[in-house]
Parts: structure tokens; C-alpha cells; sequence
């Protein structure tokens, strides 16, 4: 799979985690890649793996929103 594939692959994990009312609590990152732990209202954790360069820039505009969002 192309690299943009996995990418829009990744992506559309990201939103649809968000779009379920899930919210970014913590970021691990490595040299391979990223964890991204999503908390919802009720205390509910998913870590999701990210890969792709274009996909860690994209969770980390998600992330900027929630913060001012939040502010």
C-alpha cells in the first residue's frame, strides 16, 4: 500500500475517534512512530498507532484545536 494510502488510512482513525466524542489525553512518541491515547467523558481509553509523517502533523493540528477549543 502507498504510503498516502496509509495515511488516509490513519487519518480517518483519527476522526473517527474524535467524531465519537473521544478526546486526545496523551501522546507517546518514538522514531517509528506515535501512540495517541484518546479519553472519552466517561473515562473510556483507546491508543491508536500513528505511522506516517503527514498523519502525526494531522493529530497534532487535532490537537491544537482541542486545546483552544478547550481554553
Amino acid at each position: 500500500m502507498s504510503e498516502y494510502q496509509d495515511f488516509l488510512q490513519e487519518r480517518d482513525r483519527l476522526d473517527f475517534m474524535v467524531q465519537q466524542g473521544y478526546r486526545i489525553k496523551k501522546v507517546t512518541e518514538n522514531l517509528s512512530g506515535a501512540f495517541v491515547e484518546f479519553e472519552n467523558g466517561e473515562g473510556e481509553n483507546e491508543t491508536l498507532k500513528i505511522l506516517t509523517p503527514d498523519a502525526r502533523k494531522y493529530f497534532s493540528v487535532l490537537l491544537l484545536k482541542q486545546q483552544k477549543a478547550g481554553a
